[in-house]
C-alpha cells in the first residue's frame, strides 16, 4: 500500500533540487505536490480573491522555477489568510476545486492526517515550502533519505 511522504522545506529550491532527485531515482515523480507562498504577495486583506489555475506555468514559474513545467497541474491560488500560493502536482488540482478547504483539506485529500496539517500549513504562512509525495514500501526509506539529505525536515510518512 502507498505511503504519503510529507516534508517543510526552507527554500523553493531545495525542495525542486528534492524533486529532481526523486526523479532521477525513479521514484514517482508524477505523485510529488509542491506548495509554495508567492514571496510577491502583499497579502491582499481586503480585497476580493480569486484563483488563477494556470496550466501553462507562465506565473507559477516564477515562484516554483523549473518545476512548473515539470508536474502537472501548475496554479496559483488565493488563499484566506495565507495569501497567494502556488501549487504543482496532484495537490493543485485539489486547491482548484475547494479553496475552502484551503490547504488543510489538500493535504488531507493526500492522505495526510487532519492532526498533521497544522504544522505545515504554518510553515508555509512562515515561507516554508510543502512537497508530499506517494512512496510505496518498498521505496519509502529511500524517498524520506532524499527529501532529508536535501534539507526536508519535519518528514512524516503517512
Amino acid at each position: 500500500m502507498d505511503k504519503t511522504v510529507i516534508a517543510l522545506f526552507h527554500t523553493r529550491q531545495d525542495a525542486e533540487n528534492a524533486a529532481f532527485e526523486l526523479r532521477s531515482q525513479n521514484l514517482r515523480m508524477d505523485d510529488i505536490s509542491i506548495v509554495a507562498k508567492d514571496r510577491d504577495d502583499h497579502s491582499y486583506e481586503g480585497e476580493e480573491l480569486t484563483n488563477d489555475n494556470i496550466s501553462d506555468g507562465i506565473t507559477t514559474g516564477s515562484v516554483l522555477g523549473g518545476l512548473a513545467g515539470l508536474l502537472i497541474g501548475a496554479g496559483s491560488f488565493a488563499i484566506p489568510g495565507l495569501g497567494v500560493i502556488a501549487a504543482a502536482g496532484p495537490i493543485a488540482g485539489l486547491l482548484s476545486g475547494a479553496v475552502t478547504g484551503g490547504i488543510v483539506g489538500g493535504l488531507i485529500d493526500l492522505g495526510v492526517p487532519e492532526s498533521a496539517t497544522p504544522r505545515y500549513e504554518q510553515g508555509l504562512k512562515e515561507g516554508k515550502v510543502i512537497l508530499t509525495t506517494k512512496a510505496t514500501e518498498e521505496n519509502v526509506d529511500a524517498v524520506t533519505d532524499i527529501l532529508k539529505n536535501f534539507g526536508g525536515y519535519d518528514v512524516e510518512v503517512h
